[in-house]
């Protein structure tokens, strides 16, 4: 132990004069101090570009260049500073690699901002343009980042003398435990690549999966989010949405709507007759209908029913809604004017008293029916 000190003792390092450290610990700290102040004009600049409503030239590289962070002033400053010292060929080695390696984290850090810069100017396009690529963009994010830090880490074990050859095989065996140890992350991982590459819902669509419904607010590597009407975000990993039936109103070009007219059993056949092209003139009437039909459907127990048919050439839910309130309106006027009712469940009863039944012994007796 003692014999390690003293040679540690012996390096060139600790030749230098206390003035010569002083002299390298002054321009350490002058270094610092101009670097801090060329990162502070930097991050003022770019929030001056920020708060313009047009893009400028420079605002992404300013951007990026702002992420410099302090660990990398601080090692720069210190490799400034100790070239004014005396040191020997390891020292500067160990001042070459720890540089170096902080470059290559800086280095990190700066591409991962310059991704998350465009992918976040490609997401405010997409969202006007094509919603599709947005959901595919958070898995496109994470990809790079992996890819990123996965280069990085193997730069800086290569410069610190381990052999990464060795270890990328190593790391091939091991990943075989590593991926039946988290297949559920690793399934919902391939869930998302496959709403990526097959895109069966995007961004904005609205989703109906069991009990569960709701507009698609993000797609991520492990879950997606629904917003419901009731305001709540529903959350659904990927491999559980993909293994369930989806109906996806989203990509709704036009709705069908079917609904139903009950009238009383009193109203004339000739007025009957004229209701499915009363109908048909009423939803004629509408824009962005188009009628398929309406028929006398059947004779119900309590009232005579009619089925109509037609098509809102939209799929917006509250379009739908105020059309057919409209017919609704319409309708009702229609039929009130002309003196046909709703029907509405009734039973009526039908009562022969004794005396009826005595006198006319060989009658049937209709205790009770219903119309």
């Amino acid at each position: 132990m003692m014999l390690e000190f003293s040679n540690l003792a012996q390096l060139p390092l600790f030749d230098n004069s206390a003035l010569d450290w002083l002299l390298a610990l002054g321009i350490a700290v002058f270094a610092l101090l101009a670097l801090l102040t060329v990162r502070r004009a930097v991050r003022g600049y770019h929030k001056r570009m920020v708060a313009t409503a047009q893009t400028e030239l420079l605002e992404i590289p300013l951007q990026v260049l702002s992420r410099t962070t302090l660990l990398l002033l601080l090692a720069v400053a210190a490799y400034i500073g100790a070239q004014w010292l005396t040191t020997g060929p390891k020292t500067q080695q160990v001042l070459r690699s720890a540089i170096t390696i902080a470059l290559f984290w800086q280095t990190g850090i700066w591409a991962v901002a310059a991704a998350s810069v465009w992918i976040d100017r490609k997401r405010k396009h997409s969202l006007a343009v094509d919603r599709a690529a947005v959901g595919s963009l958070g898995i496109i994010g994470f990809v790079i980042n992996v890819v990123i830090w996965a280069m990085v880490l193997l730069l800086t074990l290569d410069n610190l003398g381990i052999d990464i050859t060795a270890l990328i095989a190593g790391l091939g065996i091991g990943g075989i435990a590593v991926a039946l140890a988290v297949q559920n992350v690793l399934g919902d991982l391939f869930a998302s690549l496959s709403i990526t590459l097959d895109r069966p819902f995007v961004v904005g669509d609205f989703l109906i999966l069991g009990d569960f419904l709701g507009s698609v607010e993000y797609i991520g590597i492990k879950s997606t989010r629904l917003r419901s009407l009731s305001g709540e975000q529903i959350i659904i990993s990927n491999s559980d949405l993909l293994s369930s039936r989806v109906r996806n109103y989203g990509r709704m070009n036009e709705r069908r709507v079917v609904f139903g007219t009950r009238l009383t059993y009193e109203t004339p056949l000739e007025q009957l007759e004229r209701v499915p092209s009363l109908i048909r003139q009423i939803i004629e009437s509408q824009a962005d209908t188009r009628f398929d039909r309406s028929h006398f459907a059947k004779h119900s127990p309590d009232a005579i029913e009619y089925e109509t048919v037609y098509y809102v050439l939209s799929a917006d839910y509250n379009k739908y809604m105020d059309i057919q309130q409209t017919i609704n309106v319409t309708l009702h006027r229609e039929l009130q004017q002309r003196g046909i009712k709703f029907a509405y469940p009734t039973q009526r009863l039908f009562v022969m008293s004794q005396n009826a039944e005595t006198d006319r012994p060989d009658e049937p007796i209709p205790s009770r029916s219903a119309a």
